[in-house]
């Protein structure tokens, strides 16, 4: 069957725009109930309009609610039980009362311009309920983007139908963004603005590296091999654990293939980034140890109550287990979800007052240095 000119033009407004024909049908119904309701209705009349897309004419309905004499507030859209008698034979409270109207094709210039502005409103609202629902589902993911444009601190990323924004603390430090440059992203966040979705992005945080292992490992995207638990301070070290649910699988080698080559692809991604691999223990002294690798543990003593562990490390291990600013010991702690005490040998168990900073760590050292770009 042929399809009319009104039809056909709806299908290609349809196409134009990404838009179901049902979103585009909806909106030019309510821009003619408006029209209609200016030209020949009162403003607070309920008026609907219901397409035929074969013929283009529209047939048009009054609407009523049926509500006692007490909650009648409107009676242009709403009728009493005794009122309602008219149109239907025994109305009941709650009834719906559906009046046709005779059809006009004749509007004057404001009640177009009335339904001109409903189209036009309509369509927009559905454009960005649409790519709310897109980019929604997104979120989560990782996804290719290229870099439109920089502004001061911020990355304009272009991620099809909408920009990204990725801020100065989504950004790994240390990089360099420019025009056209092509980025993996990780859409974190979308929301609703007045001005239509906004999407955040990033490539700072452990999540992104997570993705990125997935992306490289197969293993870990069938769940063969699960990340645990990740701490991150971008640009410099990143220590991820990871366990296998298959008995006889290595978690640690599938992430690092064959000659290294799963984990070379991640750190071609993230630049001069230190990556450790270790793997998970359910036992809390076990994966503090792992956690603080390569240095060598002598002794964990754990308080519970507090989360606190006390970790004994021979002298010459001492820096090693601090690690430079502090890294080390600080994403141990981050992994492990214990906050960690790290004392030589010989000094375990005595109370440590915090000492000022010094340009070598001690055992004492607990406030957090700035990261640095240099590999700890």
């Amino acid at each position: 069957m042929a399809i009319s000119a009104f039809a056909a033009a709806i299908n290609q407004l349809s196409d134009e725009r990404g838009l179901p024909k049902d979103v585009i049908v909806e909106a030019i119904e309510s821009a003619v109930a408006a029209a209609y309701r200016k030209d020949y209705g009162h403003p607070e009349e309920n008026i609907v309009a219901k397409l035929d897309e074969e013929s283009g004419e529209f047939q048009m309905k009054q609407i009523f609610d049926v509500v006692t004499e007490e909650e009648q507030e409107n009676v242009h859209a709403q009728l009493t039980e005794e009122e309602a008698k008219e149109y239907k034979k025994a109305p009941k409270v709650g009834d719906v009362i559906e009046i046709p109207l005779e059809p006009h094709s004749d509007f004057g210039r404001i009640a177009a311009m009335t339904a001109k502005q409903v189209i036009s409103q309509r369509l927009r609202e559905a454009e960005k309920e649409i790519l709310y629902a897109e980019y929604k589902e997104k979120q989560g993911q990782l996804i290719n983007g290229y870099v439109q444009q920089v502004e001061g601190p911020n990355v304009i990323m272009n991620i099809g139908k909408l920009n990204g924004l990725m801020i100065a603390s989504d950004q790994i430090p240390g990089q360099h963004y420019f025009s056209g440059q092509r980025l993996k992203i990780l859409v974190y966040n979308v929301e609703e603005t007045p001005r239509g979705p906004r999407v955040l992005v990033t490539r700072s945080s452990g999540d992104f590296i997570t993705k990125l292992f997935e992306l490289e490992v197969p293993e870990i995207a069938s769940g063969a091999v699960e990340v645990k638990t990740i701490s991150r301070e971008a640009g410099t070290r990143t220590k991820m654990a990871v366990i296998s649910t298959q008995p006889g699988l290595d978690p640690v080698g599938s992430c690092v293939g064959q000659r290294g080559t799963r984990v070379q692809a991640v750190l071609s991604e993230i630049g001069d980034e230190k990556v450790d691999i270790i793997p998970w223990r359910e036992e809390p002294e076990a994966f503090i140890a792992e956690a603080l690798k390569p240095a060598k543990i002598e002794k964990i003593t754990l308080k519970k109550k507090d989360k606190r562990a006390e970790v004994v490390v021979p002298e010459d291990q001492l820096s090693l287990a601090i690690g430079k600013n502090g890294q080390n010991v600080r994403l141990a702690s981050k992994l492990s979800g214990w906050e960690i005490d790290i004392v030589k040998t010989g000094e375990e168990g005595k109370k440590r007052e915090p000492k000022v900073k010094t340009v070598e760590p001690t055992e004492e050292k607990t406030e957090e240095a700035p990261a640095e770009t240099e590999k700890a």
